[in-house]
């Protein structure tokens, strides 16, 4: 790798060593540079002069172009080396990110930033340098610091020695990563946004009256306030039954439901689903009266013979005439998102699945996609695959000084061998797959035969909430376009409950009324980290790996973003944000599908109907 080039005018605080010295002794690629203290010695005073310049050291960077609105730096350190491109620089904590910043030109250096709330832990590492001289037991070991981000990097910085930049570093990111307070995170510094509408709840009013066909309606806090949101056509109608979330805390404050079916009803059906999460509606066919819904698992017991009245009511509701012919009604579908023996198993704790005989004949579907728990392992050995056969790993260590050899370059058939069998025996691709095919067939059932579909998983906020939103997305091109996409995340991942502190690894709220939160260790509950990489550490760890079956974190919304990339891959013209879509406003034409012209112009149904056929659904789901 070529080293970075010294800026002019300025004294280089560090050597570089040759390709022949970096392998020397069997060391690693990037543990061994030298400080040349005297080099070190007169950068300290340069930077000395330069803050007393100015006055103050945090007050250095303050006027940088790259800082976001409401960001300041906390801790600057100077003269830092990104071990993974072996490149100087400048470290920079802020209240939202760690900047790195490349020396001289202060450009803004991709692999060493990461936003604090992204950063999955972080640990101090002492490492000795192996060399043949006679006086390397009297070398100091390299003080870095590993930043292992939930984005699959692993960034490590190396600092001065007889410096104490490392700890005011590691402090800072103690203090800004698990804030003592909620408000003390960066979402909330920064204030509201000063693009649209900042009332989250005006945003979900405003989509669910475009579902209605009442877009020339606008919400306001005033219409919050006296209730008088609860518009409705001659199928559907909103709800303001959770007003205060007094029925589900889960579930937002307004929600579409049956017009047929009254609040009352709505109360006594509550009670059969878990966690109160009743079947609604999440998206609605304009015309054809075909809808999406969503709620949490039935409470049918172990011998799978409870029922309730009102919720099969409630969701024999969702089967409306279908317009052509009035005297038929239309097709409901109940998409089990679980495996089935999974469906099953939870009987014994309450849970399991509909019966179709109880819900108006309707086929009960089995998706078979994992829980988050297969989610998370499958996640950790996909980073191991990429740490361990990657060209570059993401810590600056190559293949080549890993396995002796090039894992692609050197036509080493074992090693290209056992990195497929790794990536296989991750399971990834096959849990994107299985997601996709879901979606696309909820997405196929409507387009093509005007179906309904009630989808769950166990609560209704993992699988499900990727399955409805990855349908949706394929339906409704309106959600392809920027507003439509953050419509879409809003409606169906925020306001319908996704537990993001959980899976994601954010510190929670306590129960005191100040929102006050507890100080947590730095990698609590944090994903387990390859072998590769805990062998090679060593000494300075903050903290460890705490026990994974039984937490709750999980990539559930990574995966989803990655489904999303791949129908950006399929069809780049499809989405406003695509880079390919230049004049996005002339790929969003809606297309009406009926059940007479889908066999002969299959090219014109919606995104992503065209990813599954028989032949697939019969490997991925079960039909009752």
């Amino acid at each position: 790798m070529t080293p970075p080039r010294p800026p002019s005018g300025r004294q280089r605080p560090l050597r570089y060593y040759s390709d022949s010295e970096r392998t020397e002794g069997g060391s690693g690629s990037w543990d061994t540079l030298e400080w040349n203290k005297l080099d070190v010695f007169s950068f300290l005073d340069l930077i000395k002069s330069q803050q007393t310049a100015s006055g103050s050291s945090s007050t250095s960077f303050a006027n940088l172009s790259c800082l976001l609105e409401s960001e300041r730096v906390i801790v600057e350190g100077y003269g830092v080396v990104l071990i993974n491109t072996d490149e100087a620089g400048t470290l920079l904590v802020t209240n939202f990110r760690i900047l790195f910043l490349s020396e001289g030109t202060r450009k803004v250096i991709p692999l060493g930033t990461i936003p604090l709330a992204t950063i999955e832990k972080f640990n101090k590492t002492a490492l000795k340098v192996q060399s043949n001289n006679r006086q390397s037991d009297k070398n100091p070991p390299r003080r870095l610091l590993q930043v292992t981000g939930k984005d699959m990097r692993i960034i490590v910085y190396g600092f001065r020695p007889k410096t104490k930049q490392r700890r005011s570093v590691f402090d800072a990111l103690l203090r800004c990563t698990k804030p003592e307070r909620v408000w003390d995170l960066y979402t909330f510094a920064c204030g509201p946004s000063k693009f649209g509408n900042a009332n989250p709840k005006e945003r979900l009013l405003n989509e669910y009256f475009r579902l209605l066909g009442k877009s020339s309606v606008r919400a306001s806090m005033d219409m919050i306030e006296d209730g008088s949101f609860t518009l409705e056509n001659e199928l559907w109608r909103i709800s303001d039954l959770n007003s205060n979330y007094n029925l589900c805390q889960t579930y937002p404050f307004a929600f579409m439901v049956p017009k047929s079916i009254s609040d009352e009803e709505l109360l006594q059906a509550c009670s059969f689903r878990a966690k109160c999460r009743l079947p609604v509606i999440t998206w609605c066919q304009p015309g054809s009266g075909a809808v999406i819904a969503r709620s949490s698992q039935p409470l049918v017991g172990l011998m799978m013979n409870m029922r309730s009245n009102f919720d099969e009511k409630l969701v024999a509701a969702f089967c409306t005439q279908l317009g052509a012919n009035k005297g038929e009604r239309r097709k409901l579908y109940i998409a089990d998102a679980r495996p089935r023996k999974n469906a099953l198993a939870n009987g014994a704790m309450g849970g399991g699945s509909e019966s179709s005989s109880n819900y108006f004949q309707s086929p009960i579907v089995f998706f078979g996609i994992d829980n988050i728990h297969a989610m998370r392992e499958s996640y950790s050995r996909l980073r191991d695959y990429l740490d361990m056969h990657g060209a570059t790993s993401s810590d600056g260590r190559s293949s080549f000084l890993r396995h002796t050899g090039w894992t692609w370059g050197g036509g080493n058939l074992s090693s290209m061998s056992a990195s497929v069998s790794l990536l296989g025996d991750s399971g990834w691709l096959i849990h994107i797959q299985n997601v996709l095919a879901g979606a696309a067939w909820i997405a196929a059932r409507v387009a093509v035969e005007s179906a309904s579909v009630l989808v769950h998983c166990s609560d209704g906020w993992d699988r499900t909430t990727q399955l409805v939103s990855l349908a949706c997305l394929m339906l409704d091109p309106y959600y392809r376009t920027f507003a439509g996409f953050q419509a879409l995340v809003e409606k169906d991942w925020l306001a319908f409950g996704h537990p993001f502190s959980d899976r994601v690894g954010m510190p929670n709220i306590s129960g005191s009324g100040n929102f006050d939160l507890p100080r947590q260790s730095s990698s609590a509950g944090s994903y387990p980290s390859s072998p590769v990489r805990q062998s090679t550490q060593s000494g300075g760890s903050q903290s460890s790996s705490s026990s994974h079956a039984q937490n709750n974190y999980s990539p559930i919304f990574t995966q989803w973003v990655d489904s999303v990339s791949q129908l950006m891959r399929m069809y780049p013209c499809a989405f406003e944000f695509s880079p390919v879509c230049t004049k996005a406003h002339t790929f969003f034409q809606t297309i009406p599908v009926t059940n007479s012209t889908c066999s002969k112009n299959r090219s014109r149904l919606p995104l992503g109907v065209r990813l599954v056929g028989k032949s697939d659904l019969n490997k991925t789901v079960f039909l009752k």
